[in-house]
Formats: C-alpha cells, sequence, structure tokens
C-alpha cells in the first residue's frame, strides 16, 4: 500500500515512516525538504498519484494566530483537493485533544478549522486527536516562566510519548476510515504544574514551578476537562517517569 506522510520528515511522521515501512508498505516522506509543499501545492499531485492513504502530521511553522490559522486553512484545502483528484481512499490526520474547549487559544483554533474542513470533504477519514507530547513539557515550562519562577495551571493534564502518537497513528492508518475522531493519551493524569516540576528535577533546572489557577496555557486559562480526553480514549504504555528516565541517560 502506497502510504504518503504530510511533514513525514518531522518528528512524528519519522518515527510513523519506520513503523509503516517495518510493516512492508510503500511510505513516501512528503515535505518541503523532499520537494512537496502543501501550502504551494508544488509537488503535491505527483506525490500523491496512485497514494491509498494520506496522513497529516505538518505543523505549521509559526504559531501566531492568524499566521498559524492560514496555514492550516490553506495546507489542507490543497492536500484535500489533491486527495480528490488522485482518487486518496483515506485521509488520516493528528490534531490535539481539547480543540474544541480553548477557544481564547489560536492554535486550537486552527487544528478545529482543520478538522472542520476534513470532515466536509468527500474523503474518508480518521481523526486522531493526541494529547500534548511529553518532548513539549520543557518547552511549555519555558514559556510559562519569569525570572527563575514558572507558573504552572494545576489543572490536570495527561500527556503522550511521541512513540506512543506515533504508534497509535500506525494503528489508525492500517485500519478502515471510522469518518470520526478518536483520542489518545498517556496513561496518567497529573496536574500541569507537578508535570513541570517532575520535569525541572530531573534536568537539575533551578526554576521553581509555582501552582497558579490563573496562569494562561497558550492564552486560555485551563480547568481539569481542557487538556485531558474523555471516555475510553486510547492510552499510550509509556510512563512519563520512564520517559525522564531516558533523559538522565
Amino acid at each position: 500500500m502506497k502510504i504518503v506522510i504530510i511533514g513525514g520528515t518531522g518528528l512524528i511522521g519519522t518515527k510513523l515512516a519506520a513503523l509503516l515501512r517495518e510493516k512492508g508498505h510503500d511510505v513516501l516522506q512528503a515535505s518541503p525538504r523532499t520537494g512537496v509543499n502543501a501550502i504551494t501545492g508544488e509537488g503535491l499531485d505527483q506525490a500523491l498519484s496512485g497514494a491509498d492513504v494520506v496522513v497529516d502530521v505538518a505543523n505549521s511553522p509559526s504559531f501566531e494566530d492568524r499566521a498559524v490559522l492560514a496555514f492550516f486553512e490553506t495546507s489542507s484545502r490543497n492536500l484535500l483537493a489533491a486527495e480528490a483528484a488522485a482518487k486518496v481512499r483515506h485521509h488520516v490526520a493528528l490534531s490535539i485533544v481539547g480543540t474544541d474547549r480553548l477557544p481564547e487559544c489560536g492554535y486550537f483554533r486552527a487544528k478545529l478549522a482543520q478538522e472542520n474542513l476534513i470532515r466536509r470533504s468527500t474523503i474518508p477519514y480518521t481523526i486522531l486527536r493526541a494529547t500534548q507530547f511529553f518532548e513539549f513539557v520543557g518547552g511549555i515550562v519555558d514559556t510559562s516562566t519569569d525570572g527563575q519562577i514558572a507558573r504552572l495551571s494545576p489543572a490536570l493534564f495527561q500527556p503522550v510519548a511521541s512513540d506512543d502518537v506515533a504508534a497509535a497513528l500506525a494503528d489508525v492508518t492500517l485500519a478502515d476510515p471510522i469518518n470520526g475522531m478518536t483520542e489518545l493519551a498517556g496513561p496518567e493524569q497529573l496536574s500541569l504544574d507537578e508535570f513541570g516540576r517532575k520535569y525541572l528535577a530531573t534536568t537539575k533546572d533551578p526554576r521553581k514551578v509555582v501552582a497558579d489557577i490563573h496562569a494562561r496555557y497558550f492564552g486560555a486559562e485551563l480547568d481539569d476537562r481542557s487538556l485531558t480526553p474523555g471516555d475510553r480514549p486510547r492510552l499510550g504504555a509509556i510512563r512519563f517517569e520512564d520517559w525522564l528516565a531516558a533523559l538522565r541517560k
């Protein structure tokens, strides 16, 4: 089966490509780096020729509100039109748990707009909403830091390892389209501030984490439902402690 991964040279795309090739599939890792650009359309028709499945894990180079919305709307429209012309049988997209619950966050609004374009298209689809990756925890702490203090919400947080995201995407990619959404989260819930403390302790970072119910997460205040999945999500296998232990090596 020919599978095209849009954003295929990034963190998730690279891991996903390796898993799918291990299963014997013909995988094209499409990105501007490989001559395929979903924004300009360059190389898109050629890349999708003969494709059975397209997996979109591309990310915007800018998180500024207008820029990120323009990225996901333009790339999705171009991609879905090219898929229709190529008679692609399954469109898979990676999105985020909570896209419909944090309208104050421009990135989440952009991902919701992307999801809506997929739902309105004629291509059979599956949307995998994942929680934040373990790999993003350091960046979340950094954006919440002023001097030596990081103010983080005590709201529940359930991040997942990128390896588990790639594994879930591989399963979804090789299954039939569900024409709907499924969720993936890490195996444990803790407060966001506690995840931050564990990360700083592991990396021997002297900054202090302070729990603040008004601390904003990319523009939005959080509650316990903002970033956690609904009933019966798929759960990753890798615990945060195990991922942190790998950082120490």
